[in-house]
């Protein structure tokens, strides 16, 4: 993880997505998947350009099994955006660079 990119897990999801000040983009994630691994550093390189306006978080999905579930994450990875503790906006499947700064810039 860089120093824009954060883990959180089911026991800290509300404390820190739920109940963050600004929006919150979590990326749900298993170590086994390519498609996972692909979005990482693509994450770490528009992550900067958001700093003080959004959070990203990852969540491993088998580790932590109770918040996909509620979120009904069924595929990974899964970029779910939260704004005031809702979430308002989800992607399902890797995404280039610029589509992920598009589906960002609509809804933050």
């Amino acid at each position: 993880m860089s120093a824009h990119i954060q883990t959180v897990t089911d026991v800290a999801f509300e404390e820190k997505v739920l109940q963050s000040a600004t929006s919150v983009l979590v990326d749900f994630w298993a170590e086994w998947c390519g498609p996972c691994k692909m979005i990482g550093p693509i994450l770490e390189a528009v992550a900067p350009s958001y700093e003080g306006r959004l959070q990203i978080f990852k969540l491993n999905v088998d580790e932590n099994t109770q918040t996909p579930t509620h979120y009904n994450v069924r595929g990974i990875p899964t970029l779910i955006l939260f704004k005031e503790g809702k979430p308002v906006a989800t992607k399902v499947g890797a995404l280039n660079k610029t589509q992920l700064a598009e589906f960002l810039d609509a809804h933050i």
